[in-house]
């Protein structure tokens, strides 16, 4: 992912000169008539960054991936206010400040940039109606899914699960446009339990939606589906779509004593035997972290059969399903072998039968 490398030890707040001057008028409008249209509102940004770094920022990467319409610098000028983080950057151009919107949700300094239109932006009084460019760079994901039909919406997320932990598990299936994992701001910013999102391919929407909808998830299974256009309250959404008024939708998984781990081991590591004993001792140290351990059971491929049941899946036997779920809380979304790990509950008589699903 796209990262800002900048020299440290410059003063906070410092004025960068302007690198290039907007045309004095476009099109018979002035520059101080579109300047609601040149300036973007640029959010989380890195504390201690200078107005000409980010200046530096924007010019640099726009001209590197062939955004600008002209020779030379797009930056007009930058103001930053220190004490919450955030500036304004002015391009010298309409279509310009439209391509550089692709930058929202690039890393800066470990810091995600939340770039929005001002709120004095006004797109009727745009000359020619100009609409923002639709430019996804590869590896950023912006923090903002506009309604779109291929806006995707992911309910019944376990709230104790992170947004890169829920990131991950819907990149699984592809590369992300655009993604939001909606927070409450008046609770320390835990998790509301659903997101939105928009896959970079379009093709793959719907692929995505078949495997997620219905995955059990710890002790949930997702909602997923396309957005419904112009619905502002998502859980009116859920109750409307699901046609059930009045359920919790949290669809809920009774929790029995058997977990099951997704994500974490492929055939390879099955085969091979020194791999397959070093997964069986490091699950059953970490699992046995979270309460009574039973057995562990880790299907291996069949020789001479193209398709073996539950392969890839690890299983766990809890001496009790209060067990099992706590197993399942500390361990769903954890990083395994770079992989996040997923969780449910499993059929005890299909496990004491070895009968895979």
């Amino acid at each position: 992912m796209p990262v800002l490398e900048y020299k440290k030890g410059r003063e906070c707040g410092e004025i960068a000169a302007p690198t290039s001057t907007p045309a004095a008028q476009i099109g018979g409008w002035t520059a101080q008539m579109t300047r609601h249209a040149r300036r973007l509102y640029v959010g989380n940004a890195p504390f201690g960054i200078t107005e000409e770094l980010m200046s530096d920022f924007f010019n640099a990467k726009m001209q590197e991936i062939n955004i600008t319409t002209q020779p030379g610098n797009p930056v007009v000028s930058v103001k930053i206010n220190t004490e919450k983080n955030f500036c304004f950057v002015e391009f010298r151009s309409i279509e310009e400040t439209a391509n550089a919107l692709a930058f929202d949700g690039i890393v800066v300094e470990g810091n995600t940039l939340r770039i929005r239109r001002p709120h004095d932006y006004n797109p009727q009084e745009v000359p020619g109606g100009r609409a923002a460019e639709d430019i996804h760079i590869p590896g950023v994901i912006s923090t903002f899914v506009p309604d779109t039909i291929n806006k995707v919406f992911v309910g019944a997320i376990p709230n104790y699960l992170s947004s890169d932990q829920v990131k991950e598990l819907l990149t699984a299936f592809g590369e992300l446009k655009a993604y939001n994992l909606v927070k409450d701001t008046a609770s320390a910013g835990i998790s509301k339990g659903y997101a939105f999102c928009e896959y970079a391919d379009q093709n793959i929407t719907d692929i995505a939606i078949a495997g997620l909808n219905g995955m059990a998830v710890a002790d949930k299974r997702l909602i997923v589906q396309r957005h419904c256009l112009g619905t502002k309250n998502p859980m009116a959404f859920m109750t409307h779509s699901f046609g059930i008024p009045g359920v919790d939708l949290s669809q809920a998984v009774e929790p029995t004593n058997i977990l099951c781990l997704m994500n974490m081991c492929t055939v390879e590591d099955l085969v091979d035997e020194e791999e397959y004993h070093d997964l069986l001792d490091d699950v059953r140290s970490e699992a046995a972290k979270y309460g009574t351990l039973v057995s562990i059971k880790i299907p291996r491929p069949i020789i001479g059969r193209e398709e073996s049941p539950g392969v890839g899946k690890i299983y766990l036997e809890y001496a009790t399903s209060t067990d099992s779920r706590t197993a399942s809380q500390a361990l769903t979304g954890r990083k395994f072998a770079n992989n996040a790990v997923l969780t449910s509950f499993y059929d005890p008589d299909l496990y004491a039968k070895d009968d895979w699903k």
